[in-house]
């Protein structure tokens, strides 16, 4: 594990990730999840895109972008695997809060994506969950963590405009929730179904987007001055004045003020695909999961895997616009293009969009 500093007056790194490499070679095989040493794993997920761990408990949830989709829980100190929505999942319609949602999701339409869980009293939290499928959507669901797994409980929904198209959520101290528009969804196939492919500008690094801000009362608005090139994972201070986002199209983070005129905002490069972004346990850092490049390996062919898409994972202080390196693998049958990173006890947790399993690395890395 090696450690960079980058500095927010540091010059742009020169981009370290392109599309897959068609010369790139297969990556290798995992070891079976029952595998001893490190890293280790925790299988039977598909698509584990995010992941929000439940205060004060042993439990982790977890999204999935692929196969039955849906949200599921892991006791993290016995490494199982319960699906717990749509399966065992209930119905209560706060339509007080959520009025122009059409109503529950159907059993058939549970493709999650990013999450937020806003604590709770008395162990009941909020879960906010993007939801691509039937509609483009933030998904609400009432978390009872006393019940083992906990128990879910759709609340509501909340529909965004077209032609946004979401990628991650986080609730707001004061009510409601900002979202990321990481790339505008395009006009469905004339067959049906959506839209599908990554736009030009997304890739070149070009503003395509920005963050969206929705409460009950006044509805949707733009914050001012998020414009982005791909904004893809989302946080916010504790008492709501700054939002965090993760620039995947540019690779860098940015630190932007809220309710703010003129906004106050501010950017560091990281060079790599940033995705989803995690406090970290001291509450002053954020963890960047993201996908990047393994540095040359000596004695390695010329080209040999260069577009391969490494697991990188920063930690970033918001504060400073400092970050460091703390994790850089590489590609690997179920675990490529990191998209999420948690600490749990003295591991942090990866997830991947393309994953089949979450991989448990040790945190000594770690500060």
């Amino acid at each position: 594990m090696r450690a960079l500093l980058i500095s927010l007056g540091a010059l742009a790194l020169p981009l370290l990730l392109s599309s897959v490499s068609a010369q790139a070679p297969s990556a290798p095989a995992l070891p079976d999840c029952n595998a001893s040493g490190s890293p280790r794993y925790i299988c039977g997920l598909n698509g584990p895109e995010d992941l929000a761990l439940v205060p004060q408990t042993k439990w982790l949830i977890v999204s999935a972008m692929a196969g039955e989709g849906g949200l599921y829980a892991i006791d993290t100190t016995q490494a199982t695997v319960s699906r717990i929505f749509p399966v065992g999942g209930a119905d209560r319609f706060d339509r007080k809060e959520y009025g122009a949602c059409p109503g529950p999701l159907s059993a058939t339409q549970a493709v999650t994506h990013g999450l937020y869980l806003k604590p709770g009293r008395r162990s009941v939290h909020t879960l906010y969950a993007v939801h691509h499928g039937d509609r483009e959507s933030i998904e609400v669901f009432e978390v009872d963590a006393k019940s083992t797994p906990p128990a879910v409980t759709w609340i509501g929904c909340v529909v965004v405009p077209d032609p946004v198209g979401i990628n991650s959520v986080a609730a707001l101290p004061d009510g409601g929730f900002v979202l990321t528009n990481f790339d505008p969804r395009t006009p469905p196939p004339p067959g049906g179904g959506r839209g599908g492919g990554l736009s030009q500008k997304l890739m070149a690094g070009e503003q395509n987007g920005e963050v969206w801000e929705w409460h009950a009362k006044s509805g949707w608005a733009k914050v001012p001055g998020s414009e982005s090139a791909g904004a893809n994972g989302i946080e916010v201070s504790r008492d709501g004045k700054w939002i965090y986002v993760a620039q995947w199209g540019k690779q860098s983070f940015v630190r932007l003020s809220r309710g703010k005129t003129p906004a106050d905002r501010k950017e560091v490069p990281l060079g790599y695909r940033v995705d989803n972004l995690r406090w970290a346990p001291d509450g002053k850092t954020l963890l960047a999961a993201g996908a990047g490049t393994m540095p040359p390996q000596p004695g390695a062919q010329a080209g040999r895997g260069q577009g391969a898409q490494a697991t990188v994972v920063f930690r970033v202080n918001p504060e400073t616009m400092t970050a460091e390196e703390v994790l850089r693998q590489p590609p690997a049958r179920g675990l490529s293009a990191a998209s999420v990173a948690v600490q749990v006890g003295d591991e942090f947790w990866i997830g991947s969009f393309r994953g089949d399993r979450l991989t448990r690395y040790p945190a000594s890395g770690l500060k």
